[in-house]
């Protein structure tokens, strides 16, 4: 969720891709990083506090926000001692052509696994029930999820991805973050009338208007604050309204209640909004990494920004098509490197990349990083082991999706 790019001391050579002054305010930076760590996820949150309790629940969420704040500080500081905003070029810094391929992999693995191939499923389920139920088409072309998949992304996705600077999605991720605020309007209206849910952080910090580490850290801690705030009321209003009833999608639970409430339509439309305008915020670290991988010292190209957004987009449509268990394979993927950006890259860089002088490696600082590192590879096996403890008490693999 949090990920990251770059830009690299001025040249002498005219701006590239990853060189140039940030223009993006703090509030459209905010609404970006806002927009990267938000996902469809929120909807199954009131299905985790049904598991978990309320008490246990506001407890992981506070741990969670804390924890996403240090590994922000780790890359922060990072990046100021060495002048680099890329998470690929941390890895560079740190470990050779090695780690810089590495980070490189696992940036596009993982936001393609995480948010990327949730949206289809989206497209084809809310866009599918809107038509289906304002309109009382059943057997039309257009009802078909995948061409609804391709349609979504050629007309909405694929402009927007094609955007030059990740500042300019700053008005559609206020866009996507207003739908999911509606979204939980709606939820806590419904509740009494009821008985019965870091990738982004270096590209933003590139952008960013008079960057600065405390600058950008601020606006990391607002962005959390306010998901922080976003995800427990969510979780709360839904819990309230269903209680045991609720299930891991909440959308289908007020479905099943009342299918044809025009409420519940609108919501629906808005959640489909918010998650689409979340998919090219998330491609921007992908091609990043790509253009950082393969074509590293190249300026600016139109047709090469062109084509790798168009091969993204298509690369991902054809998994999503034509391999019915794809959320399953990243799910298990995202299990590795999730942990991997959030919790071992950022504090094994930091042990590397902060000068042995400057902080000794017995130093509270490289220790407490060194911690953090093992409580990502705890966190790793553990969600490993309850995926696959999930498929083979259940007989399928719906515990990637946890």
């Amino acid at each position: 969720m949090l990920v990251l790019a770059l830009i690299s001391p001025a040249s002498t050579k005219g701006p590239s891709f990853i060189c140039f002054e940030g223009k993006t305010s703090f509030g459209m930076s905010v609404f970006n990083l806002s927009n990267a760590i938000m996902g469809s996820g929120i909807l199954g949150l009131a299905y985790a506090m049904r598991n978990t309790g309320i008490t246990l629940f506001v407890i992981l969420l506070i741990c969670i926000a804390l924890l996403s704040s240090y590994s922000i500080h780790l890359l922060l500081k990072c990046a100021g001692v060495v002048g680099i905003r890329a998470y690929e070029q941390l890895g560079l810094k740190a470990f050779g052509h090695g780690g810089k391929v590495v980070a490189a992999v696992i940036i596009s693995i993982h936001n393609i696994g995480g948010k990327v191939s949730h949206f289809p499923s989206e497209v084809n389920y809310n866009v599918h029930g809107f038509i289906q139920l304002w309109c009382f088409i059943f057997s039309e072309w257009y009802m078909d999820g995948q061409i609804l998949i391709v349609v979504v992304s050629v007309s909405v996705i694929l402009p927007l991805a094609l955007m030059k600077h990740l500042g300019y999605l700053g008005y559609t991720s206020g866009l996507s973050l207003t739908c999911m605020c509606f979204f939980l309007s709606s939820v806590s209206y419904v509740t009494p009338r009821n008985s019965e849910q870091k990738l982004n952080l270096l590209p933003i910090y590139t952008e960013l208007r008079r960057p600065s580490k405390r600058r950008m850290q601020s606006v990391a801690n607002v962005s959390i604050l306010a998901m922080f705030s976003m995800y427990l009321l969510t979780a709360i209003f839904g819990y309230l309204t269903f209680y045991g009833n609720v299930e891991a999608e909440m959308l289908h639970t007020y479905i099943r209640v009342d299918p044809l409430d025009k409420l519940i339509l609108c919501v629906r439309l808005a959640v489909l909004l918010a998650v689409t305008l979340t998919v090219p915020v998330v491609l921007f670290p992908i091609r990043r990494a790509i253009q950082q991988l393969l074509f590293p010292k190249k300026d600016f190209s139109w047709i090469r920004h062109v084509i790798i957004a168009f091969c993204l987009l298509f690369i991902v449509n054809l998994l999503v098509i034509f391999v019915p268990n794809i959320k399953d394979i990243f799910g298990v993927i995202g299990a590795t490197s999730a942990p991997s950006l959030i919790f071992i890259l950022p504090s094994i860089f930091y042990i590397r990349i902060i000068p042995n002088e400057k902080e000794p490696l017995r130093s509270r600082p490289k220790i407490q990083a060194a911690c953090f590192a093992a409580l990502g590879f705890i966190f790793m096996v553990m969600s490993l082991t309850f995926i696959i403890v999930d498929w083979v008490t259940t007989g399928k693999s719906s515990g990637v999706n946890h």
